[in-house]
């Protein structure tokens, strides 16, 4: 079976939020620059705590009621200029940024998507302190337009325009640190309706997007200026949403390992259920068994119990035996599901479970005890462990007991986040509707025809159009422009070929993007951290002759493999500068002499054997083209041989 019938055949659906930061002049709701680095030593700090506020319809968003339950304080770092009191949640929102509005009707309109008649700002409750305010100020701009990926008509269900939040810097058990030069940047938000059905699709749709963005000109650059939600569901399941995607070529990843996650969540329900396993078997007795181990050598255990309120404690999960230890991602098991909800509800570092044990300095001899001290059955049930202060440890066993009641039905809805690898870890609930209400600081907006006529400049030109550009007036093969035309990266390849194709073939720099990054990717060489400035200077070198397009590889995966060099350091550390013509013959005509015999007698190979040897040396330091030109001179001059 093929990976789309497969995928076809579990019923995937999978809907894409595509976030795309905008570079414009001011940010959304004040005049403070969109730039994120501060040139200012001016930094003042405050600290808040955030509640969650009722809805309009009276009801409390759930994801909203847990970070209210966790008490934490959040402490914010507000650099000038990039900062204002709007950001700090003292002065009120100004009116919405033009550029930014007329940028998101731009986008809406080459989405074939309805506009809005008369656009409302709305709070969006979010109180993980990422927003000072406790919410998130968004507006529908425009709902139901289409895009067409590979002959697929992929459904645009909305688009909006919203402040970014604040970047996080530290993250402690009481505390979180944010700095706020990212919040409030505009940020354009696409959904599209569940019409994904494959891995494949979704990276493409995500690519056509973003670059569909980037092509108005407005999009900001670099890594985490297009980040990435995706809702994945399987037939039989329900619908999780995967947050915080940094890297598009990841979402393939996220998708078949989220897909493999629930697949394996319906095979535990199964097989709970072959064992007749139900809901009232899962209750939340939690026992003290400090006692138990007060003799035992393990550090964890030790650990908890030098703690002034530590105690080890245990619930059983009646059933359950073998399931913990199964695996339901590379690397995460189903007793790290258990885990994941201990550590978000109850605060702890973990859980420890017997599918694991022995381990961790617990002795055969402690689980037999254990058993035995709990009443469980070895052969059919598992025991769960925490060990920390008594009242996390509690929370958290409660939370454990209420995952493993939710095994019972499959897959939970949840808001799960991505890790780096492409797996993902419980997050939150799933926000509920009870989350919006309306911005009291803000007039309703009219989309006037004025506006819409001043949008029409940003919409970008046809894909029909730059295609033919790019094979007419710029060389390209067809196959190189298809690739280009459908690539991320198209506005930055348009932008360095207007400032360097007069010294740099049009073809070198669209294949960096093309075929390049990508090998480099493959080769499992973290490209993605490389910014495009620095890719630009790369460009900027081979345009001054101080490198030759042959380089470009080697200096890229160096950087990439040594953040915070420059290109310059890559060069000299890689010893890359070019070489002079004359040193260039020098070194042929050092190769011939050493080679005469074998060249004279194998005359149809001599190109290839000097070619060979010379490359050895100057691989990276002179266009290759030159090479062979001055080969071909030296074999005629020297040996009398033509090729």
């Amino acid at each position: 079976m093929s990976s789309v019938d497969f995928y076809k055949s579990i019923g995937l659906k999978v809907g894409l939020e595509i976030h795309v930061q905008l570079n414009t002049k001011r940010k959304l709701f004040c005049p403070c620059p969109t730039s994120e680095e501060s040139t200012s030593s001016q930094v003042y700090s405050f600290k808040r705590y955030l509640r969650p506020a009722r809805s309009e319809t009276g009801e409390v968003d759930p994801a909203a009621m847990l970070e209210w339950k966790r008490s934490r304080a959040y402490i914010y770092n507000a650099p000038s200029p990039t900062t204002c009191l709007v950001e700090a949640d003292e002065e009120p929102p100004h009116h919405v940024d033009e550029e930014s509005l007329l940028t998101a009707i731009a986008v809406a309109k080459a989405l074939n998507m309805e506009l809005i008649d008369e656009i409302y700002v709305m709070r969006k409750i979010v109180v993980d302190g990422s927003n000072v305010s406790g919410f998130q100020r968004t507006m529908l701009v425009a709902f139901n337009g289409s895009i067409t990926v590979e002959d697929r008509k992929i459904g645009i269900q909305t688009l909006c325009l919203e402040e970014d939040a604040a970047k996080k810097i530290e993250e402690k058990e009481s505390e979180v640190y944010y700095s706020l030069e990212r919040l409030g940047i505009p940020l354009i938000e696409i959904a599209t309706s569940p019409d994904i059905d494959s891995p494949e699709l979704a990276l493409k749709t995500a690519l056509k997007i973003g670059q569909l963005v980037r092509l108005t000109g407005k999009a900001k650059h670099g890594l985490g200026s297009i980040r990435q939600d995706i809702n994945i569901s399987i037939a039989g399941g329900a619908k999780i949403e995967v947050k915080g995607v940094q890297h598009l070529y990841l979402i393939p990843k996220v998708i078949e390992y989220e897909v493999q996650r629930q697949l394996k969540l319906l095979e535990i329900r199964s097989e709970l259920l072959n064992r007749g396993v139900s809901e009232k078997d899962l209750l939340d007795d939690i026992v003290d068994v400090s006692e138990l181990f007060k003799n035992s050598q393990s550090k964890i255990i030790k650990r908890a119990l030098s703690l002034p309120n530590g105690a080890i404690l245990a619930v059983k999960l009646p059933g359950f035996k073998g399931l913990l230890g199964r695996e339901v991602q590379p690397g995460r098991r189903f007793g790290t599901e258990l885990s994941d909800y201990a550590k978000v509800w109850g605060g702890v570092g973990g859980i420890i479970h017997t599918d694991e044990l022995p381990g961790y300095g617990i002795t055969s001899e402690d689980v037999v005890k254990l058993y035995e001290y709990i009443g469980a059955d070895p052969n059919r049930d598992a025991i769960v462990l925490v060990a920390d202060e008594k009242e996390k440890g509690v929370k958290a066993l409660k939370a454990v007991v209420e995952r493993a009641r939710l095994a019972l039905i499959g897959i939970p809805e949840e808001t799960r986040a991505a890790n780096p690898d492409g797996t993902t870890k419980y997050m939150r609930p799933r926000p509920g509707s009870a989350r919006m209400y309306p911005e009291t600081d803000i007039p309703p907006i009219r989309i006037t025809s004025e506006l819409v006529e001043k949008a029409k400049t940003l919409i970008p030109e046809h894909p029909d159009v730059k295609y033919k550009k790019l094979v007419e007036k710029h060389g390209l093969s067809k196959a190189l422009a298809d690739a280009l035309i459908n690539a991320l990266e198209l506005d930055f390849y348009e932008y360095l070929a207007e400032k360097y194709g007069d010294k740099v073939p049009y073809s070198v720099i669209a294949s960096i993007f093309i075929n390049t990054i990508p090998m480099l990717r493959r080769e499992g060489i973290p490209i993605d951290e490389v910014d495009e400035n620095t890719i630009e200077r790369v460009v900027e070198a081979v345009a001054r002759g101080v490198i030759a397009k042959e380089a470009i590889p080697d200096i890229l995966a160096y950087i990439a493999k040594n953040p915070g060099t420059t290109v310059e350091q890559a060069i000299n550390a890689l010893g890359l500068k070019t070489t002079s013509v004359d040193e260039l013959d020098k070194l042929i005509e050092n190769i011939i002499a050493s080679n005469k015999e074998k060249l004279l007698s194998k005359q149809s190979k001599a190109f290839n054997i000097v070619m060979s040897e010379v490359m050895k040396t100057m691989r990276g330091k002179v266009d290759g083209k030159l090479i062979a030109d001055r080969v071909k001179v030296k074999l005629r001059e020297v040996l009398n041989i033509e090729i």
